[in-house]
């Protein structure tokens, strides 16, 4: 296992983190998985053996029951982990019980604080937008937080590029605590947060932690062109996330990493996301599994090296045509464009 730097802080976080959206599993999680205290301590006890520190979970996954099994599930060795979690879905009925607002983000994090059985957090992740409420208020909310010692780090997930840059400016002025990382869909099923999101973290020292790298199963290998998938799959479900655009593309994709899955000796899930951990900028991927036997092999491809040609071809099959202005910076400035414009433009210059 790898450690990374969490953006610009000292702190250092492997390369895989282990997800916890299984844990509980009812209702619209229970697609993701039904795993118990017992179930959650053996992927726990998995996952520390192959060097994850990093644990991540939210208030809403299962309506807080994720973070109690999880806190139950570590114990006393909860000094020995780091913990994300996050806030800003609805957690009940009343007006006030969603959102990014001081009252919902400190009674969230006083709840998740009980439900997790800790006194911190180390990194509290504001789930999604707000529009609704002034980032002023969001953001000194979460500076009091980690004033307070409840938590150590803060970070935002599902931000456009220019949220996140909004939210930024504003703590730096207000010499606020800032983001250090952005938890993010990115998968070869679709590359969008390249465009925007990837060089805006870059170019801040935002780290990026991402989530679903697998596209919620779709890129494991069971899922073939003409072939059923097998029972049980969750996008036999009414699961629906990531959606599918362009199947054909998918499936291309696939197959590719299929191929170069069985010149290593390894599955395709592993190529997936061993590519994705040698994107520019990519920090740690967040993996959940239904069984110990898929955590194995999802963790094992911290040790998966793709080479250049491999990346080449697979970037080839899973992307899209640089978008405006990108392809005209491309064409007539490409002497004066740095790591941050590199990190999407740079495949296009060959």
């Amino acid at each position: 296992m790898q450690y990374r730097q969490l953006g610009r802080t000292g702190l250092r976080v492997s390369t895989v983190t282990l997800g916890t959206m299984g844990f509980g599993g009812t209702g619209w999680a229970s697609p993701v998985g039904k795993i118990d205290v017992d179930g959650a301590r053996e992927q726990i006890a998995i996952a520390r053996e192959a060097g994850v520190n990093l644990i991540d979970t939210a208030d809403i996954y299962s309506a807080g029951l994720a973070e109690e099994i999880l806190g139950k599930a570590l114990g006393s060795s909860r000094e020995e982990v780091l913990i994300a979690t996050k806030v800003r879905m609805s957690m009940g009925g009343g007006p006030n019980d969603a959102g990014l607002s001081r009252h919902h983000i400190i009674r969230g994090a006083e709840a998740s604080l009980r439900r997790l059985g800790t006194d911190y957090i180390d990194l509290y992740q504001v789930h999604e937008w707000d529009g609704h409420t002034p980032l002023e208020e969001t953001l000194s909310a979460l500076d009091d937080l980690v004033r307070s010692g409840k938590v150590r780090y803060v970070g935002c997930s599902n931000y456009a590029a220019w949220q996140m840059m909004k939210a930024l400016g504003v703590a730096d002025l207000r010499q606020w605590e800032r983001f250090a990382s952005t938890q993010v869909y990115y998968s070869l099923q679709n590359r969008d947060v390249e465009t925007e999101i990837v060089p805006a973290s870059l170019d801040q020292g935002v780290g990026i932690l991402v989530w679903s790298p697998l596209a919620g199963g779709l890129l494991s290998g069971k899922y073939r062109r003409g072939v059923q998938a097998p029972a049980g799959s969750r996008h036999l479900s009414d699961w629906d996330e990531p959606p599918v655009n362009d199947e054909d593309k998918l499936y291309d994709t696939i197959e590719l990493a299929v191929k170069i899955g069985e010149s290593h000796g390894v599955s395709a899930a592993q190529v997936s996301l061993a590519y994705i951990l040698q994107k520019p900028g990519v920090t740690s991927v967040v993996v959940g599994a239904r069984t110990p036997g898929q955590l194995r092999d999802n963790l094992a491809a911290a040790d998966l090296r793709l080479t250049a040609d491999e990346v080449f071809a697979l970037d080839d099959v899973s992307g899209e045509p640089l978008r405006y202005p990108f392809w005209h910076q491309a064409k007539t400035s490409s002497d004066r464009l740095g790591p941050a414009d590199l990190s999407q433009i740079a495949r296009h210059l060959h």
